[in-house]
């Protein structure tokens, strides 16, 4: 379609950690920061999730949005991006080409 305000990954970044806790310290850092609006999270390590509906990728994925004087002064407070947060060991087993592959798969079925 043409609706660009359901675009979610425009803006993407990755954060690599060591550890789950780690990993989940930064949710916990994120959920409670007043400046950030937190829109969707897609937990990709959770036990129940299927891998096959995502090509076998991995991580837990963050759409936020970040409302600050600065963000509201600029206009861009609506603005949705991605954090990726991976788990180490997940990112040097996961090579480049798994990743585009997981992007070609999304992509054929249309998310």
């Amino acid at each position: 379609g043409e609706d660009v305000s359901q675009l979610v990954d425009v803006c993407r970044q990755r954060i690599v950690f060591e550890t789950l806790d780690e990993l989940a310290a930064c949710l916990q850092a994120m959920a409670a920061d007043t400046e950030v609006r937190v829109v969707r999270v897609k937990n990709r390590y959770d036990p129940d999730f299927d891998d096959r509906a995502s090509a076998g990728f991995r991580n837990v994925s963050v759409n936020l949005c970040i409302v600050s004087e600065e963000t509201l002064r600029f206009g861009v407070e609506r603005h949705v991006v991605e954090v990726q947060l991976l788990l180490l060991h997940f990112a040097e087993a996961t090579a480049e080409s798994a990743h585009k592959a997981y992007v070609a798969f999304r992509n054929v079925r249309g998310e």
